[in-house]
Parts: structure tokens; sequence; C-alpha cells
């Protein structure tokens, strides 16, 4: 089993409720009405060092327009502009000296009365960082990862807001993700109440089966990944050259272990090969061809390299 880095060092600097301060110096209320009841909104951004030797932030804008969305789901009044937002993520980056880095926004419900159903507490908001690699390792990305079929079931629409990014609703990949490491397997897969697949703990799922590319679509129960986003835009543009037909429809664990290729994504996934499923293997048991080609074009975005898609990057200014 390919495994995450273990290690964790934020980074020396951190914005917080309007101000970047020192990491060390971020206090919390031990009241923190989010801290007992789950009720707070997050993002996963990365910012990767271009080939230039520039850092940028990869679609920094969708990122903070889905956190602020996802704050609306949950009835929280968010105390800044989006643009604020976006310009403490780059604060962040740019105080702390570094070329790349995963930001972490946050917006949760803070300190004061702990009902369920306060509404006086204070909104608080920060942006913290720290390096991180391969979320999967890089013999995941080399090689492929192993998956399992969740004995959990994905929250379902009429449970839960799924296509916010709520802290709570986390519980659910967690226990997921711990269960599927446990039993000896990199991730877990997720299906829905009608037993179709979903996505992975932290990722969107995509499968190739006979020059078909799936992926589930959005009406189902699952995060609108902004990774997801991107890979079906560079599919799409690519369909003609790999002979392949991009759609977004339902599929089962059936069509998964018969799958000629899988890959995930996601912010800290970015394009993650699945070379096994319970005991199935896929195609050949390592990357195929398809698969390699979206993770070079992929690479190709966040680098730098492909001009058509510089828009989705914010450069930071010279320190």
């Amino acid at each position: 089993m390919s495994k995450a880095p273990q290690s964790f060092q934020p980074l020396p600097k951190l914005w917080l409720d309007g101000q970047v301060i020192a990491t060390e110096q971020a206090t919390f209320h031990f009241f923190s009405h989010a801290l007992h009841y789950g009720v707070g909104v997050f993002e996963g951004v990365r910012c990767y060092t271009l080939d230039s030797g520039v850092p940028a932030i990869f679609r920094l804008k969708e990122h903070i327009r889905r956190l602020i969305d996802s704050a609306r789901m949950c009835l929280i009044e968010v105390p800044f502009t989006q643009q604020q937002l976006e310009d403490a993520c780059v604060a962040v980056v740019r105080e702390s000296r570094v070329d790349a880095c995963y930001l972490r926004p946050l917006i949760w419900i803070g300190e004061g009365p702990l009902g369920i159903g306060s509404t006086s507490n204070k909104i608080r908001a920060a942006v913290g960082s720290f390096p991180w690699g391969a979320y999967m390792g890089e013999e995941g990305l080399a090689k492929g990862i192993r998956c399992c079929i969740s004995s959990l079931s994905r929250i379902p629409q009429t449970s839960n807001l799924p296509k916010a990014k709520i802290c709570g609703q986390y519980v659910n990949s967690v226990l997921a993700k711990r269960a599927a490491q446990l039993a000896g397997y990199d991730e877990a897969l997720l299906l829905d109440h009608n037993g179709h697949v979903t996505e992975g703990t932290g990722e969107n799922i995509f499968m190739l089966r006979d020059g078909i590319l799936k992926t589930p679509p959005l009406s189902t129960s699952i995060l609108a990944g902004i990774t997801r986003a991107t890979l079906l835009e560079l599919a799409r543009e690519r369909a003609a050259k790999l002979g392949i037909t991009v759609v977004e429809t339902n599929f089962g664990r059936d069509e998964v272990y018969c799958a000629d290729e899988i890959f995930l994504t996601g912010t800290a996934a970015e394009v993650t090969p699945v070379r096994e499923v319970e005991g199935r293997t896929i195609g050949a048991g390592k990357p195929g061809p398809v698969t390699r080609e979206l993770m070079a074009a992929f690479q190709d975005v966040v680098r730098g390299r492909d001009a058509s898609k510089s828009h989705w990057l914010t450069p930071i200014a010279s320190r």
C-alpha cells in the first residue's frame, strides 16, 4: 500500500479575520460552535511553482466562489468579500515566502452560545498553509493505487448538502478512509443509496471502458470538484486525439470492476490512477494511456506550460 506523507509542518504565516499573523499565534475559543457541531466550510487550494519559477495559485477564484457558496448553503454570512479572501490566500503565500504549498481557507461559526440553532455567534475566517506533495504518495502516482468499496454510503442529498464542503460532512469520508487503510487499501469508493458509484473519500472518479470516459453527474451526491471540471475540459479537448467519448453518467461497482482505466481527481490527489479495486486488476494493472495523457495535460496547465489555460493561474508577485 502506498502511503501519503505523514509529517506535518504548517507554514509560518496565517491569515486570521483580516490580518496576517504568525501561525503559532492563532488561538481559537473552546466554545466555538463549529468545534462542537461541525458547522464550518473549507477549501483546499494548491499553489504550484511554474516552470518560470514564479509561484501561482490554481483556480483561486473558483475555489473561493465555492467557499462562499458553501457558506451560503449553511446560512453563514461571510464577513469578507470574495476579493478579500482571494487576497488573503495570496498574502499567506507571499508572507510565508514559499514557491509551492497547499492552502486551507476556512470559515466557521465561532464562540458564543452552544444552542444548536444559535445565530449570534461570531463568524470567523482563516487561511492557513503547509507543504504537501503527492496525496497518495509518489508511488501511487507512478504505479496507481488500490481501492475498496466502502461499507458506508455517500451522504444523500436528502440528508445534507453534498455540493458544499462542510466540515462536519467529512466524518463520512474520514470513517471510510480509515477503514480502507486498516484493510490495506489506499482509498475507498463510496456508493449512493441506489448503488451508483459517487466518489472517493476526497476525490471525484473517472472510469474508461471501451473508449467511453465516464464520471458521475453533478445531479448525484458528489462534490462539484474543481479538478473534476478541469479534467472534463481537458479530456473533451483531447477526445478526438485519444479516441474517447466523454460523458457524465451514473455507473455501478460492476462497471468499475471491469474498467479499462480509472483515475481519481482532486486538489490534493490531482490526477491519481487506480490499478486495482477489491482484487480486480484495472486494465494492465498500471496507469493506462488515457490516464497518462490527462495527467501530463494537467501538469502542463498547473506548471504554466499550457498558455490557453493561463487564466486559471494567479501568479504571486515578487516578494
